[in-house]
């Protein structure tokens, strides 16, 4: 199973699983009288159409290369990425508003939810931790930042069941202020997880290096082939998932063109096969 059809697959396990989440926790709703869980429920139904963004991004990602975009598509990944960053960073501030809101003025649920609504917001966090734990295993294992971002979509709705599961068990002890000061507290890291998302997938869309431990490594495999004398230059850009590498080698001024030629093709060989996420290696060589 290739990359795509790897997370492919994951997407639409999430899509499923939150379709089905979403009509348990709407029945939980209505039977136990919470809003919190009602709310929850909403929350629940708008990550299916989340999912369905990063399956889009990663279907035009894995296109070929052609004629009008000559080095692939791997960047809509990266744009997918960002609208789930920017949804996810709206997500905490709209829970962390809404708790602050509750709080300052005072508007807490009065009526007391029963037990269905508190089994269905433990329900929630199992299952959204769950996919949390599974998407994210999966977006490190092939290196997908939409994925990643899904993933921790999941997590932020974990955090808001927590929210919700407080909010419940506080109505029911008389303390209902515990749902909304749990919603402040969990927005905050919402709204960092959706900042790391955006600036991973803005640095993949403008160019960004590689870190000095790729291009250390990048070095020693240059350095150890034959007749390379030593490396003028090297620049490194992530390109999406994968990295675009330039070079610049020094070699005897006094050997052939052919010869040149050979070493040069030995370097590159040897780069994309030490680093499968190479894509496109460009080494030139300099007489010494």
């Amino acid at each position: 199973m290739n990359r795509e059809q790897l997370a492919i697959r994951v997407s639409r396990n999430t899509m499923i699983t939150n379709t089905l989440l979403a009509v348990f926790m709407l029945a939980a709703a209505f039977y136990g009288r919470s809003a919190a869980i009602f709310s929850d429920a909403i929350n629940t139904v708008a990550d299916v159409f989340s999912t369905f963004i990063v399956i889009i991004g990663i279907k035009m990602a894995a296109k070929q290369a052609d004629r009008e975009h000559p080095y692939g598509h791997e960047r809509f990944e990266c744009v997918s990425a960002i609208i789930l960053a920017i949804i996810l960073g709206l997500t905490g501030a709209s829970i962390g508003y809404s708790g602050i809101h509750t709080i300052t003025g005072g508007n807490f649920q009065l009526e007391a939810p029963g037990i269905f609504a508190l089994v269905a917001a433990f329900v929630s966090i199992l299952v959204k931790e769950g996919m949390y734990r599974y998407t994210k295993a999966v977006a490190d294992k092939i290196e997908s930042g939409s994925l990643k971002a899904d993933a921790w979509h999941h997590r932020s709705d974990a955090l808001s069941s927590i929210a919700s599961l407080l909010g419940v068990a506080g109505a029911r002890m008389g303390i209902p202020v515990l749902d909304s000061v749990a919603s402040v507290v969990i927005s905050l890291a919402v709204i960092k997880a959706a900042y790391d998302i955006f600036k991973d997938a803005v640095g993949k869309m403008t160019d960004h290096a590689c870190d000095d431990t790729i291009e250390n490594a990048i070095r020693e495999l240059v350095l150890a082939q034959d007749s390379v004398l030593n490396i003028d230059l090297l620049n490194t850009r992530i390109f999406g998932d994968k990295i675009y590498v330039d070079v610049e080698i020094s070699v005897n001024g006094e050997i052939s063109l052919a010869e040149s030629h050979k070493i040069a093709h030995a370097v590159h060989d040897a780069i994309e096969q030490g680093f499968p996420k190479v894509k496109h290696c460009m080494v030139h060589t300099n007489p010494a």
